[in-house]
């Protein structure tokens, strides 16, 4: 539980906080002084709404204070042409250099797409690294015989993903799941929590966008993500603690060649009501 403090010296009294407040537990006392809704106090998630949009910076939580929060700079804000760039220059890495991550560039990820909203900012996201090609590769291994008893047992999935191919390519020495990444970021999250697919979701979308600006790529992982929901063999490979499940995952390396265009897609499908 926290509680919000105010700065009477800086506090203008202008109830922007009391507006935000996504659980509408602050309140002008007198029309003078924000504070929480007396008995209500348990209901505060710590948000920072109220800390971050004080234009004065009066508002503090216990455990949030205002020096730690560092100011928005608005000159660094993209505009429309750059956030256009910035999302459609976006590219799915399969061809990775033969080059090993370094920890603190996959840190510095987490640490951004730990920013991503959760519910009720609830932060129950967390992650697993593994940068290491041996470990991925045994992993692989796995998967490639999951999808070799798919094709065995003529799964409907083996003619739209033409899995048996992948099955060749793997024994031909190839890697068609992990596409030979050296590293792999697990986002997992309690099985018991009903946003953990939304959440883990949002903040692997953070560190995928993120990812280029420190000079790496990624790739979404679905054979992974799809055996690691299925396969004993991974999930004692990949060892989560107990009651927590992987909710996504994304390969991660140096790309091995740009990308010099921005690819066109079908017209957006949408429906309007006014």
């Amino acid at each position: 539980m926290y509680h919000i403090n105010v700065d009477q010296e800086k506090c203008r009294h202008d109830g922007i906080c009391t507006e935000v407040c996504p659980r509408s537990i602050i309140e002008m006392k007198d029309g003078l002084v924000p504070q929480l809704v007396a008995g209500l106090e348990d209901l505060c998630i710590s948000c920072g709404h109220c800390v971050a949009v004080c234009p004065h910076g009066a508002l503090s939580l216990d455990e949030m204070k205002v020096a730690d929060c560092p100011p928005v700079k608005a000159e660094l804000a993209l505009g429309s042409d750059q956030a256009e760039e910035f999302l459609r220059s976006r590219r799915s890495i399969r061809t990775y250099q033969d080059k090993a991550v370094e920890r603190e560039k996959l840190a510095r990820l987490i640490d951004l797409a730990h920013y991503a909203p959760t519910g009720t900012n609830s932060q129950q996201v967390q992650w697993l690294v593994i940068n290491s090609r041996e470990q991925l590769h045994a992993m692989g291994a796995v998967i490639i015989d999951m999808l070799r008893n798919l094709v065995k047992a003529g799964h409907p999935m083996v003619k739209t993903y033409r899995l048996e191919r992948s099955v060749a390519a793997w024994e031909a020495g190839q890697d068609p799941v992990l596409r030979g990444a050296p590293a792999l970021v697990v986002a997992h999250a309690p099985t018991s929590y009903p946003l953990a697919q939304v959440d883990s979701t949002i903040a692997l979308t953070f560190l995928d966008l993120a990812a280029p600006t420190v000079g790496l790529g990624t790739c979404w992982a679905g054979f992974f993500m799809m055996a690691a929901a299925q396969s004993p063999q991974l999930q004692k490979l990949l060892a989560l603690p107990e009651g927590r499940a992987c909710c996504g995952a994304l390969m991660i390396g140096y790309p091995k060649y740009a990308y010099h265009r921005l690819p066109t897609r079908k017209e957006a499908v949408t429906s309007w009501r006014e």
